[in-house]
C-alpha cells in the first residue's frame, strides 16, 4: 500500500492531464461542445421515462429523477469496467515507451467518468427543484456512498485490466455480464417494490451497483438514511477487492508488454 500511495502521488497529475485531454478531444469536433455532456444523459432519461411510464405504466415516486439517478450510477460503473478490459492493449504505445503503474491508465479514465457523474448530479439537483422534491441532510450521504462505490469499481477494474491482457474474448464476456446486470440492477425499477423474498434481497444487496443505486435514491429522493450495516460490509469487501486489484497489477505488470 505504501508503494501505491507513493506512485499515486507521483503520477496522479499525469492521469489528470490524460483525462483532461480526452474530455477536450471528445467535444472538440462537436458544434454543441460540452453541452453534449448534459444533453446525452437527459435524452437517455427521457427515453426510459417514456418507455416505462407510458408503455409499462411504472408508478415509482418521482420516476424521472429516479431513472436519472439510476442511469448516472450505472453509467459510471458500466464505463469503468468496460474500459478496463482492453486498456492495456489500447495504450500499447505508452506502455512500450515509458513506465507508469498500469492502474494509472484506469485512474485517468475514472477522472473522466467521475466528471460526467458530477455533471449528472448537478442535473439531478436541478430536476429536484423542477419536480419540487424536498432536500434533506440525507443528500449529503452521497459523500459517503460514492467513494465506496468508486473503490469497489476501481478494484474490479484493476482485476479486469490484468485478465484482459491474457484473455482475448474477455471484452465480449464482460459486455454480456454487464448487460445482464443492467436488467437485474433496478436501473428503471425498484427491486424492493417489484420483487420480494430472498430473490429481492440477493439482487439488492449482493450486487454492488444495485445496492448503491438504491442507496442513492433513498438519500436523494426519499430522505432516508443508508443501510449502514450492508454499507459497512461493502466497504470491507471494497477494501479487499481494491487491494487484490492493485496487488495483481504490481505483481504482473512487467510482463504485460511481452504479451501485447
Amino acid at each position: 500500500m505504501k508503494k501505491f500511495l507513493t506512485d499515486l502521488k507521483k503520477y496522479y497529475k499525469y492521469a489528470f492531464r490524460l483525462s483532461k485531454a480526452e474530455l477536450t478531444e471528445e467535444v472538440s469536433e462537436s458544434y454543441l461542445n460540452w453541452l453534449w455532456w448534459v444533453i446525452h444523459p437527459l435524452m437517455m432519461m427521457l427515453i426510459y421515462v417514456f418507455v416505462f411510464t407510458v408503455v409499462f405504466k411504472s408508478k415509482e415516486t418521482y420516476y424521472t429523477v429516479f431513472i436519472f439517478l439510476g442511469l448516472a450510477g450505472w453509467d459510471f460503473f458500466n464505463r469503468m469496467l468496460n474500459e478496463s478490459v482492453n486498456i492495456i492493449r489500447n495504450n500499447r504505445n505508452i506502455i512500450l515507451r515509458i513506465y507508469i503503474p498500469k492502474y494509472i491508465l484506469l485512474l485517468s479514465k475514472s477522472f473522466t467518468f467521475l466528471f460526467k457523474f458530477f455533471i449528472s448530479m448537478l442535473i439531478t439537483i436541478v430536476l429536484m427543484f423542477i419536480f419540487k422534491i424536498e432536500f434533506s441532510f440525507t443528500c449529503f450521504y452521497m459523500i459517503l456512498l460514492l467513494p465506496i462505490l468508486y473503490m469497489i469499481t476501481f478494484g474490479l477494474g484493476c482485476i479486469l485490466i490484468h485478465l484482459g491482457v491474457y484473455i482475448d474474448d474477455l471484452k465480449k464476456i464482460v459486455e454480456i455480464v454487464l448487460r445482464l446486470l443492467f436488467y437485474l440492477s433496478g436501473v428503471f425499477y425498484s427491486i424492493s417494490e417489484r420483487l420480494h423474498g430472498l430473490f429481492s434481497y440477493i439482487l439488492l444487496n449482493c450486487n454492488p451497483i444495485a445496492f448503491f443505486m438504491d442507496e442513492f435514491r433513498k438519500c436523494m429522493l426519499y430522505n432516508q438514511h443508508p443501510n449502514f450495516m450492508i454499507l459497512s460490509i461493502w466497504f470491507v469487501i471494497g477494501i479487499i477487492i481494491f487491494s487484490i486489484g492493485i496487488h495483481t497489477i504490481y505483481k504482473y505488470e512487467n510482463g504485460y508488454a511481452k504479451v501485447i
